[in-house]
């Protein structure tokens, strides 16, 4: 149970620091997203052993995996991407899928706060109608939908993973005691 714990303690140390640092700079640095990733890795490695190490790889790879095509859409950010990857190097695979599934609710509900504090609910519609017709045609949204377009109102997802990860970790951590 210690070394668990220990591991979801600096789960939760990078989760705080990444989601601050997106919230003031809208950034997630390299030197936080690697050395969480190689910490990870390690930490779990050295927990629980061979077993340990390869669910973190696993988690590793799956966090990148499924948020590389929203990085190449210039959807998401690449430090958003490569904090998955430390994510999944401290959690593991299964874990992960839970706090991904957290990340997209509290997101999809900062957006929604966002898009209506500042009363642009009809463009939004429409820009989603855009993106999900570009994901049928197989095709990349045009440029005014993507991270590039400095008009479009952008959702600190940083902020909404380290919100997953410590609900996530607070709920297990509510179990074991």
């Amino acid at each position: 149970m210690g070394m668990v714990t220990g591991v979801w303690i600096l789960a939760a140390v990078l989760a705080i620091t990444a989601g601050w640092t997106d919230w003031r700079s809208r950034r997630i640095p390299n030197w936080l997203t690697v050395s969480g990733l190689i910490l990870g890795l390690a930490v779990r490695a050295v927990a629980f052993g061979w077993a340990g190490a390869k669910d973190a790889l696993l988690g590793a790879g799956l966090g990148l995996l499924l948020l590389l095509p929203f990085v190449m859409m210039r959807a998401l950010g690449a430090g958003d991407w490569k904090l998955a990857g430390a994510f999944g190097a401290f959690l593991g695979p299964g874990p992960l899928i839970t706090v991904l599934f957290g990340t997209i609710l509290v997101n999809g509900l900062m957006a929604a706060v966002m898009v209506v504090r500042k009363g642009r609910v009809r463009e939004t519609l429409r820009n989603l109608a855009l993106m999900v017709a570009a994901v049928f045609t197989l095709r990349m949204p045009g440029p005014d939908l993507t991270l590039d377009n400095p008009d479009l109102i952008k959702v600190p997802f940083g902020v909404a993973f380290a919100i997953a990860v410590i609900l996530f970790i607070g709920g297990k951590v509510w179990q074991l005691y």
